[in-house]
């Protein structure tokens, strides 16, 4: 998903974004303690994508 896609979002939108999303890398970390996954870069880009909502999560409340 990008910026833009994220600007679209109501706040309660990016809220559960966000938490699916770390859900999703809390599944995928112990995914790869238990055996190597087989891409990697797949945690860093979901750690990267709960950064950009978390972003712009704050930047909507700031506005209100």
């Amino acid at each position: 998903m990008k910026k833009e896609d994220l600007k679209g979002l109501s706040a309660d939108d990016l809220r559960n974004e966000l938490n699916a999303e770390k859900d999703r890398l809390l599944k995928l970390k112990f995914a790869h303690a238990v055996s190597p996954v087989e891409n990697p870069m797949r945690i860093r880009e979901s750690r990267k994508r709960i950064a950009r909502l978390n972003t712009e999560l704050t930047v909507k409340s700031r506005q209100a």
